[in-house]
């Protein structure tokens, strides 16, 4: 299972090294405050809770509306969490900075990007959680998805982890990506699907099976929009 000092610690130790993030204990607080903040300002109710392993190799994949969605996410999430993020954001004042602080790794959107791909295949492998947002970006103005990117999926198929399907029901109209700040006072659920685990069939290949399974997928997190 994923611990700090795994996350941490050089690979001169022998250990697998990680990006640091903070300490798990301070990202527990923060998603407590997370928690408190979400329900004053979007009334924010979280549903499924009971889906959520506390440990083993996952992948958490959602619908993707608001630069918030992140937060929602993971505030349930009582283990470490690291988080595909757009790279572009990681150069942003402020912002950047605060990215990596949380967890979150960069990724090449627009194109393949084996680093990001591998580390997180050996951070699953080590029992830990990723969050990605196979839209590839924030979904339509009017909720509905985009059209689901296989690589959640195909990570899943060579690492061997389940999938935890989440739908956010309502981000649309606290932050649409024709806004640029939130509305407030908008009502919003996170819901949380049973696992899923994905499986090749006999003789499919795995670009098949990937778009078959993406779209499974994808069917599971619309359900609840």
């Amino acid at each position: 299972m994923i611990n700090n000092a795994t996350e941490e610690t050089s690979s001169r130790n022998g250990l697998r090294a990680y990006p640091r993030a903070l300490p798990q204990p301070v990202i527990s607080v923060l998603r407590a405050c997370s928690r408190a903040t979400s329900r004053l300002l979007w009334q924010v109710r979280w549903r499924g809770t009971e889906n959520i392993p506390d440990q083993g190799g996952l992948i958490i994949v959602a619908n993707h509306q608001t630069y918030i969605d992140p937060f929602w996410v993971g505030a349930l999430v009582k283990r470490p969490v690291r988080f595909l993020a757009w790279d572009e954001a990681f150069g942003w004042p402020v912002v950047g900075k605060a990215l990596r602080w949380l967890g979150a790794w960069p990724l090449q959107v627009e194109k393949s990007d084996p680093t990001a791909i591998k580390r997180s295949l050996r951070w699953l492998r080590d029992g830990g959680a990723v969050v990605m947002f196979p839209e590839g970006g924030r979904g339509n103005p009017d909720g509905s998805l985009g059209r689901f990117k296989p690589g959640a999926v195909r990570m899943a198929l060579e690492s061997g982890v389940p999938i935890l399907p989440v739908t956010i029901r309502g981000g649309e109209r606290v932050w649409p990506n024709t806004m640029r700040v939130p509305r407030l006072g908008r009502q919003v659920e996170v819901i949380y699907h049973p696992l899923i685990k994905v499986e090749q069939l006999e003789n499919e290949d795995v670009r098949e099976c990937a778009r078959r399974e993406s779209e499974r997928l994808s069917k599971i997190v619309a359900s609840a929009l």
